[in-house]
């Protein structure tokens, strides 16, 4: 965890970093947010770029065909 200095509680919103699970600040003062740092966000954008988080999908199995199948 890494704290900031001459924040203002009053706009200062912490949130939980979603890589190391740690404090960050979620305002303007923090370029990496919703990261702790930027160590952070690039451990995330590689893990994205080498496919291992994934958005699911309703893929046909592979020995379907792909798309609508045609009425006969």
């Amino acid at each position: 965890m890494r704290k900031l200095d001459n924040l203002d509680s009053a706009k200062t919103r912490m949130v939980i970093c979603p890589t190391c699970a740690g404090d960050s600040v979620y305002n303007s003062s923090n370029p990496f947010r919703p990261f702790c740092s930027e160590r952070c966000k690039n451990l995330d954008l590689g893990a994205w770029a080498s496919e291992s988080f994934r958005v699911p999908t309703e893929a046909p199995p592979e020995d379907s065909v792909y798309g609508d199948a045609k009425l006969q």
